[in-house]
């Protein structure tokens, strides 16, 4: 039984990895940008850039902070997990440099919110996204 389990384990890790959901990030469709990179992403996100590439303003939109989607997006982008991302933006809004991303509480308010605001940006898991009222500009497994 434990050979079969030793034996059995790289075919169900190769499973599991291959179950994982993708994060995308969405703007509206009217936005000229096109593409994201990780880096561009991130810096919008974690206040660094407060507009697209293109000089456009840019208003992020956080998950709410117990989600898988939120967790997965800091991790993987920032190597920050949820308490470190709640750390470094309690740090720069007492010190006055900058707000926090305007939070949801839900993917779904969050593709709404996209697919109605041109400004708006947001990481959602693929599943959630209809693309015929939002533009993935990035796409990553975490």
């Amino acid at each position: 039984m434990f050979l079969t389990l030793v034996l059995m384990a790289p075919a169900l890790w190769a499973q599991a990895a291959a179950k994982k959901p993708t994060l995308v990030v969405i703007v509206n469709p009217s936005s000229p940008v096109q593409t994201l990179s990780r880096h561009q992403a991130l810096e919008i996100f974690t206040g660094g850039f407060r507009s697209f590439p293109n000089g456009l303003a840019a208003l992020p939109i956080d998950l709410d902070a117990a989600s898988a989607e939120r967790s997965e997006f800091y991790l993987t982008l920032a190597h920050k997990k949820p308490s470190d991302m709640l750390s470094y933006w309690a740090r720069l809004t007492f010190s006055g440099h900058q707000s926090p991303p305007y939070q949801v509480s839900s993917a779904q308010m969050a593709v709404e919110m996209v697919a109605t605001n041109p400004s708006a940006i947001a990481y959602v898991y693929r599943e959630t996204v209809d693309t015929s009222h939002v533009k993935v500009v990035l796409e990553f497994t975490p």
